[in-house]
């Protein structure tokens, strides 16, 4: 092999010494001829024998001194590959494209398989993706797992100098190939599982905080007899003890129905892989008096300091009891999973809570100069029923209110209409550019039917706003508005309309509805629950009731709903070509082309499906504004709340909806398809 050496440096100045020297030795014999001629031509005569001597030995010796320039090179860089060779270390060197070039003996005994590394590294470690690879001077710090090993790989770029060559030879080793490229990347392998088996043993031995609660325990024991109550509350503890003990936790009741509990970290899989199989054990308990036992449980996971995790078990507690109870939450920072709630939620008897928070909502409005009422984005009629009760209490309580309304349904359009009498202020109902304009410090916020922030008439009031109210009756969702002063959320109320109606019972000073906001409120429960043959209760017929002695023509109000008969065709069209899933749940699409509400037919559709014999729940989408709505609707078999939370909606057991973006018709059944196929598989239903 031979090579064109450029010599630099200091070498490159030691050796130009002889012509520096004849430079010096030149100028000294001028110097001499000046001073005698005999003198300058002895000088000159050596002068002359010192250059040729010096051109004679750097003429012969340069082909030398470079071959031994060259041996020494390669001796020193196979020392310095003999070292790297044998380091302990696993050390290689890639291409700036991720291809394997050479590896020491430690590195390929990790890979086994060089040739695939070859190809790309990224073969043998598939965390090591093109981005990850360092295309400048920083170091690039990848964690890989291989043979359930864990390393970490120090990259960093290599650039070097091409050395040029006058011919070139077939590399005659690994090393020589290395040559032809300018920039490589060398690649460091730390083995970290022990740090990482450690830190799992640690992670396993952190206590999760954990809260729970029994749900009614006042309904339980009230609904039976003195001599039974210990025997209740004996079988609960008794199931409650054994589960506690198979996770070897430490449980002390801090309340006749709450339990406050610590545990393993490590067990939590356990209690996952089991979906929470307490919730189901205390549910199966029966002494013979119909009422059936529920708890719910918070765990908090994942803060360094116990204190932490507490604060997440009772967000969690809260979240769960928001959502209905008979379910688990585990919270962990913003995250939240679900197990459970699949049963219907039991009505309270009580009115304890609603005149409570009764009473919150009046001293907040009390305390300050206007109230803002909004509910979802295309409202409804128990949406906007609601918010004219609000409204009303406002007005009562001499508070100047206005409603935020934009776009709505047909059904409301008509109910609306009644409020553009003189008995009525021109700004009741304003825009939501208008309602920015007025909310300030000074104003309360109070938001109906709906408690997540980006499904409101208008998310950007949240924000401005320093007191926010949320009354509604959809279960809690993970993402749900987390700077309300005052929450009331009842998953067992038919209505929102049903809650402001016990609301306003308790505000006092003289609260006397109109006829036409009577009328807005008992459509809200009537359409809410499917004209009273869904979700309603003793509360819900107590809160028509007095919507009735307010005023409320029921068959007023029964007229507002006929509907078109373009619209009736629509829904026979699409209960025409309805597809039965697995023959149990039925997908349809509702055209939305010439129909003023699209989403009303489609939840219309949903509900009548729901009457064909052996159909446990219905799916109807319909496309409108760019978006795909979803309404989703059950009996009593299927928790479609669950489903439709998972593709980012939410809603109730047995009736809920989502809103898909960029997506189609037919991807959005697939969805649901998909969706369906892996809560079966999961054992959800």
């Amino acid at each position: 092999m031979k090579h064109k050496v450029r010599l630099k440096g200091i070498l490159k100045t030691y050796l130009r010494w002889p012509v520096l020297l004849s430079i010096f030795f030149a100028a000294m014999d001028v110097q001499l001829f000046i001073y005698n001629q005999k003198a300058g031509v002895i000088g000159f005569f050596y002068f002359i024998v010192y250059v040729l001597a010096c051109t004679l030995v750097f003429t012969t010796g340069r082909r030398r001194i470079q071959r031994d320039l060259i041996r020494f090179a390669e001796d020193y860089g196979q020392m310095q590959m003999q070292i790297v060779e044998n380091l302990t270390v696993p050390y290689a060197i890639l291409s700036e494209e991720g291809h394997l070039l050479w590896g020491n003996e430690e590195f390929v005994k990790i890979i086994v398989n060089k040739k695939a590394a070859r190809r790309n590294i990224s073969n043998i470690f598939p965390e090591i993706t093109e981005d990850s690879l360092p295309h400048d001077y920083n170091l690039k710090i990848v964690h890989v797992k291989i043979k359930d090993r864990y390393y970490k790989a120090d990259m960093r770029l290599v650039v070097s100098e091409n050395t040029g060559s006058d011919e070139k030879e077939e590399p005659h080793n690994d090393i020589s190939q290395l040559i032809e490229y300018n920039s490589i990347i060398s690649l460091f392998l730390h083995d970290e599982t022990d740090m990482m088996e450690l830190e799992q043993k640690r992670e396993e031995e952190n206590l999760v905080a954990g809260l729970l609660y029994i749900d009614n325990y006042d309904e339980l024991i009230d609904s039976i007899d003195e001599v039974r109550q210990s025997l209740m509350t004996a079988l609960i503890d008794r199931k409650i003890n054994k589960y506690m003990q198979g996770i070897d936790a430490i449980s002390k009741k801090i309340e006749k129905d709450k339990i406050f509990f610590v545990f393993k970290q490590r067990y939590l899989a356990e209690l996952k892989a089991g979906r929470f199989s307490i919730l189901e054990e205390v549910r199966n308990i029966s002494i013979g008096n119909g009422q059936v036992a529920t708890i719910s449980i918070g765990l908090g996971v994942g803060k360094d300091t116990f204190a932490g995790r507490y604060d997440l078990a009772r967000a969690a507690i809260d979240l769960a009891l928001g959502r209905g109870g008979d379910q688990a939450v585990i919270k962990s920072g913003d995250q939240e999973q679900f197990f459970g709630g699949k049963s219907v939620q039991v009505e309270r008897n009580t009115r304890v809570k609603a005149r409570v928070k009764a009473h919150a909502l009046k001293e907040l409005i009390e305390g300050k100069e206007r109230v803002v009422v909004m509910g979802h984005s295309i409202g409804d009629v128990d949406s906007f029923g609601a918010s004219v009760g609000i409204y009303r209490i406002a007005r009562t309580l001499n508070r100047k209110a206005h409603i935020v309304l934009s776009d709505t349904d047909s059904s409301v359009k008509t109910i609306k209409s009644r409020f553009y009498t003189k008995e009525y202020e021109d700004d009741m109902i304003i825009s939501s550019q208008l309602a920015m304009e007025l909310v300030d410090e000074s104003t309360v916020l109070v938001i109906v039917d709906v408690n997540r922030a980006s499904y409101t008439e208008c998310p950007e009031l949240i924000d401005m706003a320093q007191t926010v109210v949320v009354i509604d009756h959809h279960r809690q969702a993970g993402d749900s508005i987390d700077k309300a002063v005052l929450f009331y959320i009842e998953p067992y109320a038919s209505s929102s309309c049903e809650m402001v109606a016990e609301i306003s019972q308790y505000i006092g000073n003289g609260l006397k509805l109109r006829p036409a906001e009577a009328e807005a409120m008992y459509a809200g429960i009537m359409i809410d629950t499917n004209y009273f043959s869904n979700r309603t209760g003793i509360r819900t017929f107590e809160a028509m009731a007095y919507l009735r002695r307010s005023g409320a023509d029921s068959v007023r109000v029964r007229k507002v709903f006929r509907e078109d008969l373009s619209e009736y065709k629509i829904r026979a069209a699409a209960i025409q070509d309805t597809e039965l899933y697995k023959d149990v749940y039925a997908i349809a699409e509702s055209q939305s082309e010439g129909v003023e509400s699209p989403t009303v037919v489609a939840s219309k559709v949903a509900n009548s499906l729901l009457d064909i014999n052996g159909v446990k729940a219905s799916f109807v989408l319909t496309k409108y504004k760019g978006k795909i709505y979803i309404s989703a609707r059950s009996i009593d078999e299927v928790n479609v709340q669950v489903m439709m939370e998972r593709i980012g909606g939410g809603g109730h057991i047995n009736m809920a909806g989502a809103q898909l973006k960029d997506t189609s018709v037919n991807e959005a059944k697939d969805i649901i398809r998909k969706q369906i196929d892996k809560m079966i598989e999961e054992g959800e239903i």
